[in-house]
């Protein structure tokens, strides 16, 4: 009974499940980041403890850098920018697959690479103007 309500519903997608218009790859930076100083605390500490929670930290970071990747990916750009800057596309796939990198290895050298990558994409982002309207953290 229930499905036949839902049979002409429109599904919407968003980041938050709310199209809030807000988008930035600060987010991501920020978790590309942790991964990186996680994956350095990892190698400073000789506390066994200490070591396994970096190594489940790093991990959640990882995700949560490739979960804001894909957003913008998904739900910010547009085929125009596609159009563009023709190489979004691939440097997106790196991204991603960098943040799968980074959460296999406690290497901060991975991590530094994911930085790099979401960098390259943030200045993307940052000479569209949806991004320069959308944006929270411009560059200075």
């Amino acid at each position: 009974m229930l499905s036949r309500l839902f049979t002409t519903a429109t599904v919407a997608h968003a980041h938050c499940d709310l199209y809030c218009g807000v988008y930035d790859p600060a987010q991501a930076k920020i978790e590309a980041l942790s991964v990186v100083k996680t994956a350095q605390k990892y190698h400073e500490s000789d506390d066994e403890v200490f070591r396994q929670r970096c190594v489940v930290i790093k991990e959640q970071r990882a995700e949560e850098a490739k979960h804001h990747l894909m957003v913008l990916w998904a739900d910010f750009f547009a085929p125009a920018h596609f159009e563009q800057f023709p190489q979004l596309h691939d440097l997106f796939w790196k991204a991603t697959h960098q943040a799968g990198e980074a959460k296999k290895s406690m290497d901060p050298a991975v991590g530094e690479q994911l930085v790099a990558y979401i960098d390259e994409i943030a200045e993307i982002f940052w000479q569209t103007d949806k991004g320069r309207q959308m944006g929270v953290y411009p560059p200075n």
